[in-house]
């Protein structure tokens, strides 16, 4: 694989570390799941996260608890209602939903993919923890890589092509600039197609330049690029453009969902200020 693929997909993972003892605080994870590094980073930014929440009622945690449980709601939503029973999600970092939703659901097939070093971390924690088995399994992808057993072709072709699927990333969407994730996208849906059912869920933050705390929202996108020593583009303008970028890719049928919209069914409080993330449902 050429090394420029390498350096632009592994500035990623220190987010995971980060989300991770998150998931951890509101009891959405086991104690297996939290780092030293994730408690470290957590505690470094709090006076940050802090005086974001309480000078502009920006609550970054609840931003991530937002997408979190709405992506977790869409797929309940898949195995109880549609019959999935096979489950991919990409970029899984240290996130607890395959160990939950396996524990939930004993019939579930659950496959985690990510980087080769974190995919070796997480198979390694759900190994000493006794959760890996035949049928919750970690395997290494890159999302940039077009061909070779790293690739999203390989992945998807370790799967039962006659049975549904449900297709997730989290938290990775707006780590790449639109032209590059657009065709991560296009080979996706390409690659669902092959499938009698399937559904991809993500999420992402769109440039929502009338959002009242915008130019704040604009300060913490280039900390997040700092942090994870990237850039966070802001993809998209409004839903219609998100609908529209998605069946440019491949997808038939986008829907657009505001988690802050449906925070008491979510579980969460209501929200102070309209919502900055909004999670995908799109299906080829």
């Amino acid at each position: 694989m050429p090394e420029r693929v390498r350096a632009s997909s592994a500035h990623i993972s220190p987010s995971a570390h980060y989300t991770g003892y998150v998931w951890y605080r509101h009891r959405l994870a086991d104690p297996a799941f939290v780092t030293p590094f994730g408690r470290f980073v957590h505690k470094l930014l709090w006076p940050v996260t802090w005086g974001a929440r309480a000078g502009f009622g920006l609550d970054i945690e609840a931003f991530l608890l937002q997408r979190h449980l709405q992506i977790d709601a869409q797929l309940t939503e898949a195995i109880e209602r549609r019959g999935v029973r096979q489950v991919v999600e990409i970029a899984c970092g240290l996130s607890p939903r395959g160990r939950r939703f396996c524990s939930r659901y004993p019939e579930l097939q659950y496959l985690e993919a990510d980087l080769p070093a974190m995919a070796a971390r997480k198979r390694l924690l759900l190994h000493g923890e006794g959760w890996l088995d035949g049928r919750h399994q970690v395997r290494a992808v890159d999302i940039l890589a077009e061909r070779g057993n790293q690739s999203l072709a390989s992945l998807l072709a370790s799967l039962d092509h006659s049975q549904p699927v449900v297709v997730i990333t989290e938290g990775l969407v707006n780590y790449f600039p639109l032209e590059l994730i657009e065709g991560f996208w296009s080979r996706l849906a390409t690659g669902l197609s092959d499938f009698p059912e399937a559904t991809y869920l993500t999420e992402l933050y769109p440039d929502l330049r009338e959002h009242p705390r915008y130019r704040q929202l604009r300060w913490g996108v280039e900390l997040i690029g700092r942090l994870t020593r990237g850039s966070y583009p802001l993809h998209y303008r409004d839903h219609a453009e998100i609908v529209t970028g998605f069946q440019r890719c491949g997808f038939a049928r986008v829907q657009v969902l505001d988690p802050s919209a449906d925070a008491g069914s979510l579980g969460l409080p209501a929200a102070r200020l309209p919502g900055l993330v909004r999670v995908i449902q799109a299906q080829v």
